[in-house]
């Protein structure tokens, strides 16, 4: 008998109780969602602060370079290839080294978050610096957005909102038995508004680098949450 290959030895062991049959009060549940407001507060870092480029929504960035393509003016097709580049390097980083395990991926995103704080405390967001922020910040995403998609857990990807948004109005509409994820599908939209809205705030009073400071906080919040369960 052959012994097991690499990957399959370095796959998590299976949760406890099926990924869609969580309630919204489980701890790993409200660490998503805790998540998710991050992601609102480093899209609204990336894209007010650092040349309209998304370092969590990767569609947005696909757009943003077509936007530079065309000709529109304020959109950076360098920015977006750097934040694309990145985000990929940390989905298959996370995909090979740490596939399920959320613990290890938010120490990491903590990390990176506290040094791209760091790098625009030192030197702010102007010139090439820009471009190291926004390769933190997607690195973070992706190696995050990897290790969420092998959790499976239904209507919290943390980063994109269009399925869950499409099911909210979809099932909402539909006759019958209401969905049971109705709620947890308002919450996904409500919680990445959490997470834009002072995010925003903060990059337009010039505090982007504090912004960081909040992300990397919240996301040790998330890990808190999660270990304690």
């Amino acid at each position: 008998m052959s012994p097991p290959s690499p990957s399959a030895s370095a796959s998590p062991p299976p949760p406890s109780a099926a990924a869609s049959d969580l309630p919204d009060s489980d701890p790993l549940v409200l660490a998503l969602f805790g998540l998710t407001v991050v992601s609102g507060v480093v899209d609204a870092v990336s894209y007010l602060g650092l040349g309209h480029v998304f370092a969590a929504n990767m569609t947005g960035n696909v757009v943003v370079v077509g936007f530079a393509l065309a000709g529109a003016p304020g959109f950076s097709v360098l920015g977006s290839v750097v934040s694309l580049a990145a985000f990929l390097l940390g989905a298959a980083l996370a995909g090979r080294l740490c596939p399920g395990r959320l613990r290890t991926a938010l120490v990491v995103e903590v990390v990176l978050h506290l040094a791209a704080a760091g790098t625009v405390f030192a030197a702010g967001t102007a010139g090439d610096v820009q471009y190291t922020v926004i390769g933190l910040l997607a690195l973070a995403m992706g190696i995050r957005n990897a290790t969420v998609r092998s959790l499976g857990v239904p209507d919290l990807t943390t980063t994109v909102l269009t399925m869950t948004l499409t099911g909210l109005a979809a099932d909402a509409a539909a006759p019958g038995p209401r969905s049971p994820r109705l709620r947890r599908r308002l919450l996904s939209a409500l919680t990445m508004l959490a997470g834009v809205v002072p995010g925003a705030v903060l990059v337009l009073h010039g505090q982007a680098a504090w912004a960081l400071v909040a992300a990397a906080a919240l996301t040790a919040a998330a890990l808190a949450v999660h270990r304690g369960a």
